[in-house]
């Protein structure tokens, strides 16, 4: 983990200023190459490399067509450590460079910026490798885009050995290549068809709870790889999906497993116990090593799950995890204009976790002594270091804070009120953060990106709902205002990255998906009716551009944009869930919201279009089975009307809210003009009103009300 790089504090060549960049010529000159001319952070890293690099697009294939050279594609990311490290090794590399650009057209991708080249070619390269993919991704193809060779990083004297091989084999044996790739195409093309099946029923929701229970540590909490239980990733969709099995079977097992995981995540390494937020993943059993990239989508999702975990049980800690993610978000990860930026990097002064690390003395030295003992035993900071490097086995001296016990448990140990003990330690984080400001930052991606603002958009809406809190509903609305404003085109399709002022490439499904998931859930926090319109507005792109109309599903790519070699269909619910996961629940959600049934027959024939894969491998398909779990539920639609800002409408207002229920939609309509809109835009909510002035709930099932109640008491019992 700890790997330095040749040079230890290196800095990155300056680029050039937007006025110096507008002089140079076509292909960056002597000093640049093609990629100066780029917005995305990850390329632009690479802008001053030796390695004449191209970025992604028709010239580049030209190129190697008419040069009958093969194409070398490099896919990463900005905050990779791999990458940075590869970079490191070969692209600043005199002698690879003179290789790489007398051999071969060399690409590079930005993985975020073009998920749809990501993921074809991730495809490829487990394929080609047992299962095993990751960044840097390292392919070579024709210029047909057909690839032969794909892999992932390596290191100087491997890479050169085996760009030779292939530049060999290109002049002396090409047909084997070419062969090679016409099977690699033809079997990813195969791949890409979806598998097809019956709608899924309950029984491949408990399939899924039974993989979960027989693959838990029932030590340290949280799934890995057996039998080490190692690396652990967060996989908050998972611990969502659990929440709705114990709401649906009462199942304690069920609940264990998503509080003990959460609490295991808040307490150990993983997590930034000094600045909040959590890192990628740990790589350890115990939770304790994290890879200390932080990225939006991470933070969102583990915010929703805490949110959900809170309102399930009422413990005050998840919602303070999710509290204080939104610190970190809202401090760290937010642009001026209200969208959030992509990441923040592993490495900084060459080294991976360098600016979240502590020594003990160092500690001692910004608390003074009596604090900085009581901060740094109960947050397991040793003289002597306390964690050891995987690789080596060999012991750090420095430090990363965490804790073993939950805060309550700790308090008890103090004899101190909880409560008391949190403000202490806060007291001393807030001077420790204070400290570490000063240090060398990693570096910030700070593009933004449609679908991760998406999923951040639902989790403040979701918190913004449970807490009672409009500070994060307002905090949402400014992200989506600004997606919806600045990541559009005159046509009014959605565009996928926005930076230094320019909005950019095209949208893909998850796009839409995870902005229609933030748009719903924005309108149930802030009951504003535009953000159902432009839900609708964007299911019916959807529908229009990405809808598999043979087989059903939606495509990663539009019908009228870039053909690749294969036009996939992902339903995996990975890192990130799939689009056609989000894509399904939140159409769910709006025929529920809206009365128009014609979303949730879409939802189920994508549910149908993957049915096939989703009851043979149920775990994999965490997302999507909480669609399948919405729609063998007793779904209903609560509406509350009432006049706006009235206290009464408030209370009945928080009291649907702010339970626990992942199969009701809420609508609230308000006396007057916006009311009657509403009421308009939705028939069934027509008739809905208050009486004599005094707020009223109405639960429904399948759009059929029962009678309405304004008692709070009366409201609490038909909500049960």
């Amino acid at each position: 983990m700890s790997v330095l790089y040749a040079e230890e504090a290196r800095k990155r060549k300056p680029l050039p200023s937007a006025d110096e960049v507008a002089t140079l010529p076509k292909d960056g000159g002597p000093k640049y190459n093609r990629l100066v001319f780029e917005k995305s952070p990850y390329l632009l890293q690479h802008a001053a490399n030796p390695v004449d690099w191209w970025p992604w697009g028709e010239a580049a294939f030209a190129a190697a067509k008419a040069q009958d050279k093969p194409v070398f594609l490099s896919i990463g990311y900005a905050t990779c450590h791999w990458c940075h490290v590869m970079e490191h090794e070969s692209f600043e590399d005199a002698e690879v460079a003179k290789f790489m650009n007398d051999k071969f057209i060399c690409i590079k991708v930005d993985r975020e910026e073009m998920p749809h080249v990501d993921q074809v070619y991730m495809t490829v390269t487990q394929g080609m490798n047992n299962g095993q993919g990751g960044w840097p991704m390292s392919v070579a193809m024709t210029a047909e885009q057909k690839p032969f060779f794909a892999g992932t990083y390596f290191p100087k004297a491997g890479f050169m050995q085996i760009m030779g091989n292939i530049e060999k084999l290109w002049a002396d044996d090409r047909k084997k290549l070419l062969d090679s790739s016409a099977g690699i195409t033809q079997q990813l093309q195969s791949m890409a068809r979806s598998a097809a099946g019956d709608l899924p029923g309950v029984e491949v929701l408990d399939k899924a709870f039974a993989y979960f229970e027989e693959t838990f540590d029932d030590d340290f909490a949280g799934f890995g790889g057996q039998p080490r239980f190692a690396p652990k990733f967060p996989g908050p969709h998972d611990y969502s999906l659990l929440l709705r099995h114990w709401k649906r079977t009462g199942s304690q097992k069920a609940l264990d497993m998503v509080t003990r995981s959460l609490t295991a995540m808040r307490l150990g390494g993983m997590y930034d116990q000094v600045g909040f937020g959590t890192h990628r993943y740990a790589t350890d059993r115990e939770w304790l090593v994290p890879h200390f990239e932080k990225m939006l989508y991470d933070q969102a999702l583990l915010a929703i799950a805490n949110i959900e975990a809170y309102q399930a049980t009422g413990d005050a800690s998840f919602r303070s995890t999710a509290e204080e993610i939104f610190i970190y978000v809202l401090r760290d990860m937010q642009d001026p204009g209200g969208a959030f930026y992509c990441a923040e990097d592993a490495d900084s002064e060459g080294e991976e976790g360098k600016f979240y690390v502590w020594e003990h003395a160092d500690v001692l030295k910004v608390l003074g002594e009596e604090e900085g003992l009581f901060f740094t035993r109960l947050l397991n900071i040793l003289p002597g270091g306390n964690w050891v490097e995987e690789s080596s086995r060999e012991e750090m001296k420095t430090n990363i804070p965490h804790l073993k016990k939950t805060f309550a448990e700790l308090a008890k140990d103090e004899t101190l009120d909880e409560a008391a003990l949190r403000k202490r330690l806060d007291l001393s984080r807030t001077k420790l953060f204070a400290e570490r400001e000063k240090r060398i930052h990693p570096l910030k991606d700070d593009k933004i990106l449609t679908d991760w603002n998406g999923l951040m958009i639902a989790a403040l809406a979701k918190g913004g709902i449970a807490f009672n809190e409009p500070r994060y509903t307002k905090e949402a609305q400014r992200a989506a205002d600004f997606v919806l404003a600045k990541l559009r085109n005159d046509k009014g399709r959605l565009l996928k990255r926005y930076r230094d002022g320019d909005a950019g490439l095209e949208a893909f499904l998850e796009d839409y998906a995870y902005m229609l998931w933030g748009l719903v859930d924005l309108y149930e926090a802030s009951f504003e009716p535009k953000y159902l319109v432009e839900a609708k507005a964007l299911a019916r792109i959807l529908f229009e551009h990405y809808w598999d109309k043979e087989h059903g599903g939606f495509f990663t790519t539009a019908d009228d944009g870039e053909k690749l070699i294969v036009r996939n269909k992902e339903v995996y619910d990975g890192a990130q869930p799939s689009g056609n996961s989000v894509a399904a629940l939140s159409l769910l959600r709006l025929a529920r919201l809206t009365g128009e049934t014609s979303y949730e027959a879409k939802a189920k024939e994508t549910i149908k279009a993957f049915g096939s894969q989703i009851s043979e491998r149920a775990a994999g398909y965490s997302l999507i089975l909480q669609a399948v779990d919405f729609l063998h539920a007793s779904t209903r639609e609560i509406v509350v009307a009432g006049k706006s800002g009235a206290e009464d409408t408030k209370q009945l207002l928080a009291l649907v809210q702010q339970r626990f229920d992942p199969h009701k939609v809420i609508l609230f309509k308000a006396d007057g003009d916006q009311g009657d809109q509403l009421g308009k835009a939705i028939p069934y909510v027509a008739e809905h009103s208050s009486l004599d002035g005094k707020a009223r709930v109405f639960v429904c099932q399948n759009f059929a009300c029962q009678q309405p109640e304004s008692d709070i008491e009366k409201v609490k019992v038909l909500l049960k």
